[in-house]
């Protein structure tokens, strides 16, 4: 697997959502135990299984499931996978292939590729692009 991602970079479902505030959100899942696909719930990431697999608390229900993370737009996920969109440097939208401590490989629409540094936004200002790096969204 690899270098696990720090525990800091994720939300501990045993505390309220403000406990939550400035970690990884999840962009979009599809959920084999609800059987369909949620986007922009405020779900976040709990612990990490192996570099494609994390434990996810999902907003929807209040449940746990361990999902696949996929570089995908939320429209093309199938059951048991999830998505994080990242935000370019020049303002477009990718979507996290892998994480690693302080870079994420992405995929672009286009299919296009890339490694970059990542920073994690604010809820306030998740949609500012930073030159020479990547924005995650956060809870």
């Amino acid at each position: 697997m690899g270098r696990p991602l720090k525990k800091t970079r994720f939300s501990d479902p045993n505390v309220n959502v403000e406990g939550t505030a400035g970690k990884i959100e999840v962009t979009a899942y599809y959920s084999s135990a609800i059987g369909s696909m949620k986007q922009d719930d405020n779900s976040f990431i709990i612990s990490q299984r192996s570099s494609r697999k994390f434990k996810l608390h999902l907003q929807e229900d209040s449940t746990d499931e361990v999902l696949t993370l996929k570089a995908v737009a939320p429209g093309s996920l199938a059951a048991g996978e999830f998505c994080v969109k990242v935000l370019l440097g020049d303002s477009s939208v990718a979507y996290v292939a892998k994480f690693f401590n302080n870079t994420v490989h992405y995929v672009t629409a286009a299919g296009a590729t890339g490694v970059a540094k990542y920073s994690l936004g604010t809820a306030a200002a998740e949609d500012t692009a930073i030159s020479g790096s990547v924005v995650i969204d956060v809870v």
